[in-house]
């Protein structure tokens, strides 16, 4: 892809809307090979903007979902000692008594499990998603940005593994915590807000063609109102989407605020936001908004 406009073109067709500034953020790392930071609240579309390229560039997927405790036998490689020990035995049953030769076959590349990361540098083209990366732990961080800045890793049996061509790495973050400078340095970063009314219900039309016009833009209107009312989460465009399709499976082409509150759980997950989201007056926020 040649310039931003092209990046934004091929996005759209991929059903993914981006503005300006994340498209020209998604240029420059295709462009300069570097990893793209995704941070925003949960369901503003960081995940997805990863899967969006992967379409775009017609290359696999390859995520990392990262947690507490992950550590790089989870995400880079292991050995597979089932089939190692399978090997060993047939090796001893035939007869093998070349001690240093059979310790060399077991660590040979058919016994190696690669894992994400490691399948990223092994697979050209790809896309590297390291999801939620504030999960992980700062020892995970300090790997990462090791294996991120030569896109090669060093595994002691087989030598340096390097990458032909550097993956397409995005790294997503809800903000549960503060990742290190170090790592954002390494990366384009861009800030994922809230959409506007008018972006959110383009967003919400595009993912859902065959919802009614004036129930798209109820709901969008309807979680404008609910982000503005000090939620212990306030829903992202994931739970705009997930609303109005299970208003859709109930076969209404409109909302009002009783069918609202009935389905208050397909858009918040907390006790606190549904009890404050059933004092709002919903019914107040649809004539506001004139639909």
């Amino acid at each position: 892809m040649d310039d931003p406009e092209q990046v934004r073109a091929r996005l759209e067709e991929t059903g993914y809307l981006v503005d300006e500034g994340l498209a020209v953020t998604c240029f420059l790392a295709l462009r300069l090979h570097r990893p793209l930071f995704c941070e925003g609240d949960a369901g503003v579309g960081k995940t997805a903007l990863a899967t969006a390229l992967a379409q775009a560039l017609d290359a696999p997927l390859i995520r990392l979902q990262c947690h507490e405790g992950i550590d790089a036998a989870q995400a880079l490689y292991d050995w597979d000692f089932p089939r190692q020990l399978l090997h060993l035995r047939a090796a001893e049953a035939a007869g093998a008594t070349d001690a240093d030769r059979l310790e060399s076959e077991l660590y040979d590349r058919r016994f190696l499990i690669a894992r994400p990361l490691l399948r990223a540098l092994q697979t050209q083209p790809s896309v590297l998603l390291v999801d939620e990366i504030d999960r992980a732990d700062d020892e995970f961080e300090a790997f990462l940005l090791e294996l991120l800045s030569e896109y090669s890793v060093t595994i002691p049996e087989l030598g340096t593994l390097r990458a032909e061509k550097p993956p397409v790495v995005v790294l997503t973050s809800n903000r549960t915590r503060e990742v290190h400078d170090a790592l954002k340095r390494r990366c384009l970063y861009h800030w994922f807000d809230h959409p506007s009314f008018a972006r959110e219900l383009a967003i919400v039309r595009r993912r859902l063609p065959l919802v009614s016009a004036r129930l798209a833009e109820q709901v969008t209107a309807l979680v404008q109102a609910l982000r503005g009312a000090d939620l212990v989460k306030p829903p992202g465009v994931a739970e705009t989407i997930d609303w109005a399709e299970a208003l859709d499976a109930l076969g209404a082409s409109e909302v009002n605020a009783e069918l609202a509150v009935a389905t208050l759980g397909s858009v918040l997950k907390y006790r606190e936001d549904t009890d404050r989201a059933r004092g709002l007056d919903l019914a107040a926020v649809l004539a506001a908004r004139g639909v």
